[in-house]
């Protein structure tokens, strides 16, 4: 270092991407400041050592751009500089932060292109492979950089992409692009994705609208910076034009070509010639069909791409909307808001909260509006069967039973919200309405391919038919507003037992990030519908992590008592043994509350009376929700009895006191957690005996980091790992937890049977013991449309790729613990896997190893049948439990 610096430095600024709490410089800041102390100082001109200064910069990949390096060296020629300093870093605490000019750039290159688009649209794979052609076919320097969240589809993402004759150095996003693509209309309403573009730069954007109607569409906003900067507009119905090429709401095809016309990048016709022979090569495997449509999409693409005619002064009454709704707590305006408009690097330290907490129940604020379609309710129609909202992945449309004076006790007006009346035995006369969230909706469909009510005179018409929203957003939010406003009729009076009055509960996850048409989500929200307000969740690293537990916003939420799910992720190799610590944790606790119970027990019986005391002692692990319920208001009651009682036993009570209801504990995840990297902790709490519950979403591949093969996907699957389709069986998880005996075990699929699922679960939670419920989960890297998830999850069941089964323990000799739940496999293992891309693509690349495996994973369906029906006609009693050694004070383990 001291060779490389001239004898002339007067100061050095170091810059650490990093923060050590504790220490009075960062490492590298005290590195050069050491080498500098410890010089000679006839090195040096002047016979002075240099002065040595340090800041902080990119922490969090917060941006480091030439302004704010020319800020440092300013500060360096400073007399007195700040030293430490943070720079890119509005740091209003310590009032460290070093000011810069942000119009200061040296970004030159020829073509500096932002493209907005929204998570599973194909926006960011069409731009690397527009990088990629571009690069290939021409003498140009490309440079690509992708931002995006830990969504899994439905967010917006941005693609900054650089084009010019010199190399190009630019490690920064772009701040002054002269070309945008806006490949969401909504996008335009809710973010302001035209403060990137440069003075007469190109704006692309994809309109519902013709292009001679767009001007009076767009917001103040907007038009005021077209008009500021003067920008140049073009327009494209890109989903109409996707739509009829037969690609759904894929518009990557159809923006990439209109980005060739318009940008000149590269000359149009042989753009449009690389672009075909690129489609060929990104979708061959996916089958000719799907080469065909994009094909057409191309040559379809700029026949309906159209100038924009601008108005010459703002006259637009619309605004953007704001990031959050109206109704969001002050912190989530504040903080939250800013970070979903993309504003998170300019919020200052002063608004982040000091431990780091964010509040929960926050993803119902984010209003999205991401679907071009949502589900209408028909009324008449109904058949009250709750199916609809059981499988919908997001909790957008719920059942909500009433008395029939509710809604003008809440102030609704006659004919906001549809409804029918309720049908049911045990409480007549209510009033039934299925509504759905029209901003929170994905539109995946997944509902109206469930839904079994069709009219009579009209078979495609259902109870519930997907309809295009904007025809519908206003009259919808209203409904959902005046739906939240009214008093639902109380949950309890129901057996949660059937798939219709389990739909009757609120949900406590709703409005994640996943996927549209995730087979995953619906048993989560399940799970909460039923044990939500006394539940424990260990989730394992994952889809169900990201989606659950993303920031800034967060889909797991309380109800109106302030109980919901308490969750926590601790790693992907460990999450069986956090839940089960969690156990153990629950148990101490419990323990500990009934010990004191009994010191003070005196006390508490001249407080509460004898029978109160024995009550709360005997309900400690009381199940059902009015068994719940009924505990918790004794420990309400003891509160209060220990708010009378001093000391140090009565204050520990206090706080152990909601120990003493039952909590169920969840250990849930994935099957890349419980087949592969989990497996040994899994089966530590197979055998552990406790009293823990374990879900595992099956999607039979490691979803979360792009589809790698694990031990659960099956015979033939392509995957990543397994290009050839993999060879070897897919492992029995089920089976293997059953050989203990006392687990009980289920395998289930929402799709194939509903009734079966919610038994299970129900089940599974009131076994004293290990449970262990493994569902299977449709998935994107299927390779299906995901509106038909359930009814592939049919097709799996009747196949006998996944047979049904419960197994039950009974200390009861003459017991059948083992039932199966499916009938014998009714359709081809083959015919399954056709309509599955994922078994398909081999068969087109290797046809002779695709029938091989395919003929094998017909003799794995038929022997597992065989021998599942064998296990349900033996008898078996669970192994007795001997409890747990306890220790005397002077022992141990040794």
């Amino acid at each position: 270092l001291l060779a490389a610096l001239p004898p002339t430095t007067r100061t050095i600024a170091v810059l650490d991407r990093t923060k050590e709490p504790g220490a009075p410089f960062e490492p590298l800041h005290l590195d050069v400041l050491s080498a500098v102390w410890h010089s000679d100082t006839a090195s040096w001109a002047g016979g002075e050592r240099p002065r040595v200064i340090g800041g902080r910069f990119g922490l969090s990949s917060k941006e480091f751009t030439p302004a704010m390096a020319k800020a440092v060296f300013d500060e360096a020629a400073a007399a007195q500089p700040t030293n430490p300093f943070t720079v890119g870093i509005v740091d209003d605490v310590s009032h460290t932060s070093l000011a810069f000019d942000p119009s200061f750039r040296t970004d030159r290159a020829k073509v500096r292109a932002v493209f907005f688009g929204l998570g599973s649209d194909g926006t960011v794979g069409a731009n690397k492979n527009t990088a990629k052609i571009v690069g290939a076919n021409s003498d140009l320097h490309v440079q690509a950089y992708f931002v995006y969240d830990s969504k899994k589809s439905g967010s917006m993402t941005v693609s900054h992409v650089r084009f010019d004759e010199q190399p190009i150095g630019s490690t920064y996003l772009i701040d002054e692009a002269t070309f945008v693509g806006v490949h969401q209309w909504n996008l335009l309403q809710r973010m302001d994705v035209l403060g990137l573009a440069a003075p007469g730069a190109t704006v692309l954007v994809n309109s519902p609208y013709p292009a001679d109607q767009v001007w009076a569409h767009l917001t103040t906003e907007v038009q005021q910076q077209v008009l500021a900067k003067g920008l140049v507009l073009w327009a494209i119905d890109a989903a109409a034009v996707a739509r009829d090429a037969g690609l759904g709401n894929r518009i990557n095809t159809v923006m990439q070509t209109c980005f060739f016309q318009l940008s000149g990048v590269l000359p149009t016709e042989e753009a449009l010639a690389e672009l075909k022979e690129a489609i060929a090569h990104s979708y061959g495997s996916r089958g000719e069909v799907i080469v065909e449509r994009n094909v057409a999409a191309v040559d379809r693409s700029l026949a309906h791409l159209h100038p924009v005619p601008l108005g010459d002064t703002v006259t637009a009454t619309a605004v953007r909307r704001p990031p959050v709704s109206g109704e969001a707590t002050d912190f989530v305006q504040r903080v939250t808001a800013r970070m979903l408009a993309g504003e998170g690097d300019l919020l200052p330290v002063s608004a982040l909260p000091p431990d780091g907490a964010f509040p929960t129940g926050t993803a119902k604020f984010e209003k999205r509006t991401i679907a071009a379609e949502i589900p209408i309710w028909e009324p008449d129609l109904c058949i009250d069967c709750g199916k609809c909202a059981i499988v919908c992945p997001h909790a957008a449309i719920r059942l909500k039973v009433y008395e029939p004076l509710a809604p003008a006790a809440a102030g609704v007006a006659e004919g906001v919200l549809p409804h029918k009346d309720f049908r049911s035995r045990e409480v007549p006369g209510m009033q039934l309405t299925v509504q759905v969230a029209p901003d929170d909706c994905t539109g995946c469909g997944v509902c109206v391919a469930t839904c079994p009510a069709h009219d009579k005179s009209e078979v495609k018409r259902k109870s519930i038919n997907m309809r295009p929203i904007g025809e519908h957003l206003d009259r919808e939010r209203a409904a959902w507003d005046a739906f939240l406003s009214v008093e639902a009729a109380d949950p309890a009076q129901w057996d949660p037992a059937s798939v219709k009055t389990s739909q009757l509960r609120e949900p406590l996850f709703e409005f994640s990030g996943a996927c549209a048409g995730c087979g995953e989500t619906p048993y989560l929200k399940l799970l909460t519908q039923l044990f939500g307000d006394h539940m424990v969740i260990a989730n394992a690293t994952g889809c169900s992590s990201i989606y659950g537990g993303n920031l800034p916003t967060t889909p797991y939420t309380c109800n109106s008592e302030g109980r919901g799910p308490a969750w926590a992720n601790s790693l992907f190799e460990d999450n069986a043994e956090f839940g089960l610590g969690i156990r153990l944790g629950v148990e101490a606790q419990q323990r500990t509350a009934v010990e004191l119970v009994g010191v003070l027990r005196p006390r508490l019986e001249a407080a509460l009376g004898a029978p109160a005391v024995d009550d709360l002692l005997a309900n400690v692990d009381t199940q059902g929700e009015m068994g719940i319920r009924a505990q918790r208001e004794r420990v309400v009651a003891l509160r209060a009895a220990l708010a009378g009682i001093d000391g140090a036993d009565a204050a520990r009570l206090q706080e152990l006191a909601d120990s003493l209801v039952r909590t169920s504990v969840w250990i849930v995840g994935g099957d890349g957690w419980a087949y592969d990297i989990g497996a040994g902790g899994l089966d530590h709490v197979l055998g552990s005996g406790r009293n823990v519950n374990i879900l595992v979403m099956d999607t039979e591949v490691y979803s979360n980091t792009g589809g790698q093969a694990s031990k659960a996907t099956p015979r033939g699957a392509v995957a990543k790992f397994a290009a050839g389709g993999k060879g070897g069986v897919k492992k029995d998880l089920g089976l293997e937890a059953v050989t203990y005996g006392d687990v009980y075990v289920a395998r289930i699929a929402l799709g194939a049977s509903d009734v079966q699922t919610v038994k299970a679960f129900l089940e599974a939670d009131a076994w004293p013991g290990v449970s262990l419920i493994i569902a299977y989960s449709t998935c994107i890297a299927h390779g299906f449309d995901m509106n038909r998830s359930m009814s592939q999850q049919k097709l799996a069941v009747q196949s006998g790729h996944w047979p049904l089964f419960r197994y039950r323990p009974s200390p009861d000799d003459d017991a059948h613990p083992f039932q199966l739940d499916s009938a014998e496999p009714s359709v081809p293992f083959a015919e399954f896997a056709r309509s599955e891309a994922r078994f398909a693509m081999l068969a087109r690349a290797n046809p002779d190893r695709a029938k091989e495996l395919t003929d094998l994973a017909q003799e794995d369906v038929s022997a597992r049948f065989d021998y599942y029906r064998q296990l349900a006609g033996l008898h078996r009693a669970a192994p007795g439990q001997a409890g747990d050694a306890v220790l005397a004070d002077d022992e141990d383990e040794g």
